[in-house]
């Protein structure tokens, strides 16, 4: 890892504050288990498998906030260069625009600048993965019957966010020295989405 780099991951500066697995917890020990398969190296296609003997919505929902947690921390490193001067429009190159849409204050597709965009984004995800109605995090306690469709869409909007901080971004990755770290974060993404089909293929085109 590059000092350049070094310096923003020690400084911690995530988009958001991260979120965090309760040593002693059923996901904690997965958390652990994951981070083990990647720490040796592994290949990432066999780290994103699911262990024998474990729930796949379990491994899923560890998943899902470690990419999270990974995904701001790249934004993080960036976001003072994706303005609303440099991005007035969220998108994946000209071909692919994205527009925000909730259950609140943007009920239809509205285009939005790439900043406003994350900033809906990552408070939309924070409230999903802290809601126990959705992520439940006592053992025992099922998934909810929406469980994977709202993961499918968190993972699938985090996806955009990869697409645009390469396309629109990668010039401040490379100045950083930290390609290899985004890259190595993005083929994970991929891989485990692909794994667990989450994410449509259609979705995927931009960064084929």
């Amino acid at each position: 890892m590059s000092h350049a780099l070094k310096q923003v991951f020690n400084k911690d500066k995530t988009f958001r504050p991260k979120r965090k697995f309760e040593p002693g917890t059923q996901r904690f020990e997965l958390h652990k288990k994951a981070q083990a398969s990647l720490n040796a190296g592994l290949d990432l296609k066999v780290a994103v498998q699911l262990p024998p003997g474990e729930e796949q919505n379990d491994w899923v929902a560890v998943h899902v906030v470690d990419f999270f947690n990974r995904i701001n921390l790249i934004y993080g490193t960036i976001s003072d260069y994706c303005t609303e001067q440099s991005c007035p429009v969220m998108s994946g190159g000209p071909r692919y625009e994205y527009r925000w849409q909730d259950e609140h204050k943007y009920r239809k597709p509205t285009a939005l600048s790439a900043p406003q965009y994350m900033n809906l984004l990552m408070d939309w995800i924070e409230v999903q993965i802290n809601n126990e109605d959705i992520f439940p995090t006592n053992v025992g306690t099922p998934f909810p019957r929406n469980f994977l469709p709202v993961v499918k869409k968190i993972l699938s909007r985090l996806f955009r966010v990869f697409v645009h901080v390469y396309i629109h971004h990668f010039d401040r990755i490379t100045q950083m020295g930290s390609e290899a770290h985004v890259n190595t974060c993005y083929k994970h993404f991929y891989y485990f989405v692909k794994e667990f089909n989450l994410i449509d293929t259609k979705e995927l085109e931009p960064r084929r």
